[in-house]
């Protein structure tokens, strides 16, 4: 069942998306219904992280501290 709405669009916009349907040979409303399929679908949701989560440019320490006891930080 589809849904009617109505929603204002800037002339300027309007016009890129007229252009655009017609290059593409297909509708006004396919073009905006495929538009919004794409920006609220779930795949992008879950993507794994690939990057820093925290950004930064400080200077990293060890990975690994050889000459530092685990247990002072721990217990201190």
């Amino acid at each position: 069942m589809a849904v009617r709405t109505t929603v204002d669009i800037p002339e300027a916009l309007y016009e890129r998306l007229r252009q655009r349907a017609e290059r593409s040979g297909t509708s006004m409303r396919a073009l905006i219904i495929r538009a919004v399929e794409q920006a609220y679908a779930d795949s992008h949701k879950r993507k794994y992280v690939t990057g820093p989560l925290v950004s930064g440019s400080g200077k990293l320490g060890p990975a690994f501290p050889k000459d530092e006891n685990p247990h002072e930080f721990v217990f201190s």
